[in-house]
């Protein structure tokens, strides 16, 4: 999937002359939480979001340090927050250097954005002009009409087995020589040892996810550091 394929279009987006009370009132109604700063000629100059307007002299939240802590930080810094905390425009609180994406930015490029800058929202932009916004909230929708598009798939006994034998040998976690899963009638047996339970557990996911199969038994042995069956371990046993 496509940052086009989730994106929400047309965008809801304010000006950076608009007041912070302006900004406020609209992300209220519309329930957004970010909002980005689009000038009268359509461009795109900056992202307003919550974050932005955490700390302001309304509330009594504005940054407040030690005087020998303010005069390591720095005249400039100082007069930022103070910008950033008493402004009364979008223009001079938002932040004014916005990353975006590519309509046919791949999904797994917006995540991986997202994780690493940290932030719930990225524009998505035609040039110059913003076309849509993804957040967070639509890779949720996405994800949500993805699993309700699945459908039950009958499939044999050695269907199933093969299926995820191939998606087990893909995974670098899974000590391959140590599993052998066993299907009968739908139902996965998981059966060898492993040598983390984390793995365990990502085992039963794999066997959960293959299409057709009804039920996962857990019959893996945890192995120890030194080789040997911890307390209670149910013994390997060999696939047929």
């Amino acid at each position: 999937m496509k940052a086009q394929d989730v994106m929400t279009s047309p965008v809801i987006s304010i000006e950076p002359d608009a007041t912070i009370l302006q900004a406020i009132t609209i992300m209220l109604e519309r329930r957004v939480s970010g909002l980005p700063v689009i000038d009268k000629e359509g461009r795109l100059v900056g992202m307003l979001t919550e974050g932005d307007l955490l700390r302001r002299a309304e509330t009594g939240t504005q940054r407040q340090r030690p005087r020998w802590l303010e005069f390591l930080t720095g005249p400039g810094k100082l007069a930022n927050e103070y910008i950033h905390s008493h402004g009364r425009k979008v223009a001079q609180i938002m932040s004014d250097r916005p990353l975006t994406v590519s309509e046919d930015a791949p999904l797994n490029e917006v995540v991986r954005l997202m994780e690493k800058q940290q932030i719930k929202r990225v524009p998505v932009v035609r040039g110059e002009r913003v076309v849509g916004i993804v957040s967070r909230a639509n890779l949720l929708h996405a994800l949500a009409a993805a699993d309700t598009e699945l459908k039950p798939l009958e499939q044999s006994d050695q269907a199933i087995r093969a299926s995820l034998v191939a998606e087990l040998g893909k995974q670098p976690w899974v000590p391959m020589i140590l599993v052998d899963p066993i299907v009968r009638n739908g139902v996965v047996e998981l059966w060898g040892s492993i040598t983390d339970e984390r793995a365990r557990r990502a085992l039963i996911v794999a066997a959960e996810n293959v299409p057709g199969v009804k039920g996962v038994q857990d019959h893996l042995a945890w192995v120890g550091a030194h080789g040997k069956l911890a307390p209670g371990a149910v013994p390997a046993q060999a696939g047929g």
